[in-house]
Formats: C-alpha cells, structure tokens, sequence
C-alpha cells in the first residue's frame, strides 16, 4: 500500500510537540510492515540550520481561484528515512512551524494540503491512501472525497488522524474558497464550514484520534467543541489508536543526556540521575524527599493553574518540584512564586531544553500530568520507560497507558476530577508508598516493562488503511 502522510511537523526536522513526533516516528514503523510510505510537511523551517540537505525535486502549479500557483518539493533524508517539503508562496520559510493567526495558517495549510497531492500526481506516485494529521492536513482530506471524477485520485481513500480537537483552525473560509476544498458535509455546523478540521472531519473515509478513551470523549459536549454531533454522525467511522514512542530515542539505557545510563535491570544507577538532578537545578540533597517532576506546556489544557495549590502543599511538606516548560504567563508566574517560597525545593526553568528534560525524566520520582483533557499524552509513557512514576487525572490517553497503584498491576496514580484536593490525595498516596521501598522498586519495575512501542499502533494504523481503502472502493463503485 501507498500512503501519503502529511502534518505540519516532523521530527527530526521541524518538531514543536507530540504531533511531530508521531509524524516522525509511525511512518518508520509502517514502513517495516512493508508500507511504501512518504511523509510530507510544509517548508516553513529552514532544516539546513539543523545539518540537513534537502535536494530539489519538483516544480509544479497548484490550481487556485487566481489562476496557478507555483510550488516546489525538496526531498531530504533524515536518519535514512526520506521526507518531502512543500514550499510556495503561501508558506513563509521564518523558520515558524506555526504562523501567528488564521490569516497565515489558512492559506498555509490549505495550499500545502492541495500541493502536497499535486505533487503526487506530477511525479506518477499514486497513493492509495493520504493520512492526514490534524487540522493543518484536513483539507486533503475534504478535497479528496470529492475527487472520483479525477482518474488520478479516483481511487485514494482518506483518514483524518485528530491529535487535538479544539485547535481547530477557524476563520479559513477565504483560504478554503481559494483551493477548492469543500466546505459542506452531513451534520456539519455552519459555524465550522470555515474551519480546517471540521470539513475534514465531515467528509475523509475515516477518522481516528490518538486513543480509545478520547475517542469516546469527543462524542459528548464536554469534549466535543461544538462537533459532538457532527462526531456522533460519523462514529461508525471513528477509532481511537494509542500513540507510541520511539524505543530508541527514547532509551534510558543509551541516552547521552543522563549522568549514569541505567535500565530495569540496574535500576539502582537511576539514583545518581537523581542526585545529579538535584546538584544541577540547585535542590536540597535530601535523599528522602521524592521529586515531582513536570515536561510540559504550560497552557490551560495542561491543568497546572489548577493543580498550583496542590503543588503548594507538596513542598510545605518536605516534596521537592522540578518543572520545565513554557506558555501561559499567568502560569508561569504562579510556579515561579512557589519556587522562590520554596527554594531549595523548587525548580523552574521557563525553556525549551531537550537535554533537561531528560534529566528530569530520569532523576524524578513522580511525574505530575494534571490536564484537563488529554488526547493521548507522549510524557507519562516516556516518564515511565525512564522509571518516573505519573500523577495523572484519568483521561483520554492518560486512562488508557496509566493503571491505578491501587491494582496489583499499577503502574501509577490517577485522580478524577482537576481540583487542589484531588491532586494533593494523589500525590500523598505517592508519597506513602514511596516510603515502602520493597513496593515503589516493584511499581516502577511495572511501569518501565510496558511496551509503547508504535509496532502495535502500526498494526492497527495498517488494518484502518485496509477498511478506508474498502470503504473508498464501496464509494467509487456507487
């Protein structure tokens, strides 16, 4: 099977969350299934400041409402693996993956979306399948279902993959005018009939999103954003499959970063990682006291603001916090009063630092994920393969990857509603069971064995491709 995938971010080249890491990782997975798989995004990141060397491919029209437009493709390999960058006018190369509003992002994505088949059809490679990733691809989705008059493209199915429904990319209507993307659909609202996502949504063979608990979740209002019921029409086509992470990226065995490398198998180095941990963010040298730590942006779906008084009592008890990451400022402000009330046991550092949060992941005992929604979370499975056990509300894909430590098989903690109390009980029946050492050693234990690897979510990924294949044919025949 061919498979075109496209998103807005790939690791290693372009990455600014978990979307690129997916888009960097599952295509390699696929491709050991035997899938003939090629990955496209926009080149809005110079990649030669980042050591690669991408080799002019095509030059091309894409059709518009003002006549033809030019786009070019470059091809650059990355750890063996070839990606395609689509380029025009549309898609300004300052190095920003995301633009600054809608007026920049709609015609961005509504363009790439268009180039990035068009470029199929000017090199002869027809796909079978165009898996697209969130809002920023979800026009080829809608473009393609009215595609069977096309010889080309008569017989290329679609999934729309939603990473994250909110972000939905409203007030596109000129953008998607502009490229011929539909903008109609069964149950779409008319408010939406603007927006990248939800034409996409009302129209690709299927859909899925990144874990069966958010897939269910996204049919109700509370987590719908409006499209529940255009959702609840379409949920014979909907499925959920978890994310995964690559094992070897992500090795505590064999990660630089760390001060000692260490595996399950000699789990007592993790504690060096943890003193060093310590002796960099400034921390007292308190081998009693767990540390909490956290990776994250630091926005409203994350939950900190909510889970700040939590936080606070953590520390007045003797906890220790080490946070890293960026966002919100209301948030930021409110962990930087905690640190500096509490500075030998707090740590923030407002940045992105690759490095650090390793460190972190590694020398933390506890691994704090207070969001409000989730859709799958890449954090809790990456804290637990270096053996930091998650505090996480139980939702979406933090249901799914994490099982309570009241069961015999837990792998960590889990809380139902985002308030101060209920992060603080989490967190205290962390801390209880951390002063057991015999039953901490066995739950970590547990939860560096979990497999989340992506060979698992491909397998899946694969069988989908197959029934929107089926479904796409059943579509043309009528």
């Amino acid at each position: 099977m061919r498979v075109l995938f496209l998103a807005a971010e790939a690791a290693p080249l372009a990455k600014v969350g978990g979307l690129g890491d997916v888009a960097g990782s599952l295509p390699r997975a696929l491709a050991a299934l035997g899938l003939d798989v090629r990955v496209a995004i926009p080149d809005a990141t110079p990649v030669e400041e980042r050591g690669f060397a991408p080799v002019p491919v095509a030059r091309f029209s894409v059709p518009s409402a003002h006549g033809a437009e030019g786009a070019s493709v470059a091809r650059v390999e990355a750890d063996g693996f070839p990606f395609f960058l689509v380029g025009g006018s549309p898609i300004p190369r300052h190095g920003r993956v995301y633009g600054r509003g809608i007026d920049e992002d709609g015609p961005k994505f509504a363009f790439f979306s268009r180039a990035a088949l068009e470029f199929c059809r000017h090199s002869g490679w027809q796909p079978d399948l165009v898996h697209c990733h969130d809002s920023h691809a979800a026009p080829a989705a809608a473009w393609l279902s009215e595609a069977s008059g096309d010889p080309f493209f008569r017989g290329t199915a679609s999934l729309l993959t939603i990473h994250n429904l909110p972000y939905m990319g409203t007030g596109a209507d000129a953008a998607l005018a502009d490229y011929g993307i539909p903008v109609t659909g069964d149950g779409l609202p008319d408010w939406a009939r603007g927006a990248l996502l939800p034409v996409g949504i009302a129209r690709a063979d299927e859909i899925s999103t990144v874990s069966p608990t958010y897939a269910r979740e996204i049919l109700t209002p509370e987590f719908g954003c409006g499209l529940d019921g255009l959702l609840r029409s379409r949920s014979d086509r909907l499925s959920g499959i978890l994310n995964g992470i690559d094992l070897a990226v992500w090795d505590p065995a064999a990660d630089p970063a760390l001060a000692r490398p260490f595996d399950a198998g000699r789990l007592d180095a993790r504690r060096e990682n943890r003193e060093a941990l310590r002796r960099e963010l400034g921390l007292d040298p308190d081998p009693q006291a767990p540390i909490v730590g956290v990776v994250a942006r630091l926005d409203h779906q994350k939950g900190f603001d909510a889970a700040a008084p939590a936080l606070a009592r953590w520390l007045g008890s003797g906890g220790q916090l080490a946070v890293l990451g960026s966002g919100d400022a209301a948030i930021e402000s409110r962990l930087a009063e905690l640190a500096a009330a509490h500075p030998s046991r707090a740590a923030v550092r407002f940045r992105f630092d690759p490095d650090l949060a390793r460190r972190i992941y590694a020398g933390s005992d506890l691994f704090l994920i207070p969001s409000r929604y989730e859709p799958c979370g890449l954090t809790q499975m990456i804290a637990m393969r270096y053996g930091s056990v998650p505090v996480a509300r139980d939702t979406g894909g933090l249901s799914d990857t994490i099982r309570d430590a009241a069961g015999p098989d837990g792998t960590g903690f889990l809380f139902g509603p985002l308030d101060a109390e209920a992060v603080s009980g989490a967190l205290e029946r962390a801390r209880a069971m951390h002063r057991r050492p015999a039953q901490w050693r066995a739950l970590v234990l547990r939860a560096m064995a979990q497999d989340f690897s992506w060979t698992r979510s491909a397998r899946a990924y694969a069988a989908l491709y197959d029934r929107a294949a089926a479904r796409r044919q059943e579509s043309v025949a009528r």
